[in-house]
């Protein structure tokens, strides 16, 4: 007689918990500190943005939202400091 056994299917809605654990998993596998702080404050960003409304779903579709968005900040704050500078160029001593 063999046993059956259900194959679980993972996790498509993350809270709190799993993705501590998952941090928690990732930051342990990390030898250099540097690295550990680089990627906590990454994770932290991560999850606080992903808490911070109601999702369906943790999927393709979400990271390449989170992606997206950090392209755009990151867009807007050089595009910021690029006219910061010139701006101060343009002003007489």
């Amino acid at each position: 007689m063999t046993k059956r056994t259900k194959k679980r299917s993972p996790k498509t809605i993350l809270k709190l918990p799993d993705l501590e654990h998952s941090k928690a998993a990732v930051l342990n596998s990390l030898s250099s500190l540097s690295s550990r702080r680089s990627y906590d404050h990454a994770i932290r960003n991560f999850i606080d943005w992903y808490c911070s409304e109601p999702r369906l779903a943790f999927n393709r579709t979400v990271v390449t939202e989170r992606y997206l968005g950090c392209k755009q900040r990151l867009r807007n704050a050089v595009s910021d400091r690029i006219q910061g500078r010139s701006s101060q160029l343009l002003l007489p001593a």
